[in-house]
């Protein structure tokens, strides 16, 4: 996916001016920033839920087709159980009933919920929410998944586990990826680059990231080092 020269405002609020991105097809890229510095702003775009002021969003052949969106609210239906919120996501895409109920199923298997698939969400906690829709995002057959920070109110040992959850799902099954953070430390962890906003014009920091996912570690000195880069960005932002 490519932004090519965006620009977008409301009113007198300027949030991208002729504004280039590039994102690599079937990688995911982490994008940081204050708020109300065009995080949300670039998935819409991404999305097609608003159109850009002027220049072009590009999506790859690879990328073409609906959308996947995860948001920090899980967004279940309350009056459907965790199985039917998740095959309902199938149902536009899958005409046989039985196939949709495999897909279901394994989706629910590879987030550890199959076992609660006849509970309503009221019954869940809010990481087994997060999880449902986690499969439900994966289940929606598309080639584009935004994430709008859906980690961000949980406890740390959570956000992890979900993080771990996500990624299980997305080594599955590529697909190019934006996901919004507020946290330097998510990003790195689950990011093939990442990006921070706070001018209209251009990233303030642009960095791929070439440790292994799975070899990440907290005390890596250059994973460290960027970090600290993040931080500094968002600081000066």
């Amino acid at each position: 996916m490519r932004f090519i020269g965006v620009s977008k405002a409301y009113g007198q609020n300027v949030i991208f001016d002729r504004f280039s991105l590039e994102i690599e097809p079937k990688t995911i890229l982490s994008v940081v920033g204050p708020s109300g510095q065009g995080k949300t702003t670039l998935l819409h775009l991404a999305s097609g839920l608003i159109e850009a002021d002027g220049g072009q969003i590009v999506r790859e052949e690879s990328e073409q087709g609906s959308v996947s969106y995860l948001f920090q609210e899980p967004r279940l239906i309350p009056t459907s159980t965790v199985f039917s919120n998740v095959e309902l996501a199938l149902r536009e895409s899958e005409r046989c009933a039985k196939i949709r109920a495999q897909i279901t199923a394994h989706y629910l298997e590879m987030v550890g919920l199959w076992t609660d698939r006849a509970l309503y969400p009221a019954k869940l906690s809010g990481g087994m929410r997060q999880r449902v829709a986690i499969a439900r995002a994966f289940a929606h057959q598309s080639r584009l998944m935004l994430l709008d920070e859906p980690f961000q109110s949980l406890d740390i040992k959570l956000r992890y586990s979900l993080m771990e959850a996500f990624l299980k799902l997305w080594n599955e099954s590529p697909k190019t990826t934006i996901f919004v953070t507020h946290d330097p430390r998510e990003a790195i962890a689950l990011a093939d680059a990442v990006c921070c906003l706070g001018d209209p014009s251009t990233p303030l920091l642009y960095q791929t990231i070439d440790t292994p996912r799975e070899a990440r570690g907290i005390d890596d000195e250059a994973l460290l080092a960027l970090e600290g880069r993040l931080i500094k960005a968002l600081l000066g932002a």
